[in-house]
């Protein structure tokens, strides 16, 4: 059977794409082919060179209005798509083509605190301002909206009295590190069961 082809999509650090790569390198039936992002200053640049997965670096203009990302999709023979820290909204045309097969993780407890502009530290400071009592992740398909695709996956942490951003973005990266590729390679195995 052939291999799942995986492109990982990320804007920034790259922690998430990392863990990933890392996860699925011993597994033969799925495979990370590309990491694409749209900054030339993104780490998760210098993470994929180290793990020797080749990146490609594109605008968003070229997301949004052209065929680039859509051909290195194609040309890769990618079949799902994993945004791990991607800033910029996929279009239409790219969700209604990969219907099902596009996966992000959000730093909340969707559908709280989602949305255009919801992401990083900004998350992380609403969730405390609104003196909630506990934040999570969310792994959730990616449709047309932001932050609105059916949830595959949540986990849970409480919030200490004395909070910070920092001291509770450290607790979702772990969150995050613990559940993000075994969810991805669940979800996959499972649509694998359905297909065949």
């Amino acid at each position: 059977m052939d291999s799942v082809n995986i492109a990982i999509f990320a804007s920034g650090s790259g922690t998430n794409a990392e863990n990933i790569i890392r996860y699925f390198s011993p597994n033969p039936s799925v495979q990370v082919k590309l990491v694409l992002t749209n900054r030339e200053d993104a780490y998760v640049l210098k993470r994929a060179e180290k793990l020797k997965i080749p990146s490609i670096i594109f605008s968003a203009n070229d997301l949004r209005e052209g065929t680039k990302v859509d051909e290195i999709l194609v040309d890769n023979k990618i079949d799902y798509l994993i945004l791990a820290g991607f800033l910029l909204k996929i279009p239409d045309r790219i969700v209604t083509k990969y219907r099902g097969r596009i996966i992000n993780i959000h730093p909340a407890l969707l559908p709280k605190y989602g949305g255009k502009g919801m992401y990083g530290s900004r998350v992380h400071q609403a969730v405390i301002d609104s003196l909630e009592k506990e934040s999570g992740i969310t792994i959730h398909l990616v449709d047309e909206v932001y932050d609105n695709g059916e949830a595959l996956f949540q986990a849970k942490c409480t919030l200490d009295p004395d909070e910070s951003a920092e001291t509770l973005a450290a607790k979702i990266h772990k969150l995050e590190k613990e559940h993000f590729p075994r969810i991805i390679d669940e979800y996959i195995k499972s649509r694998k069961i359905d297909n065949n």
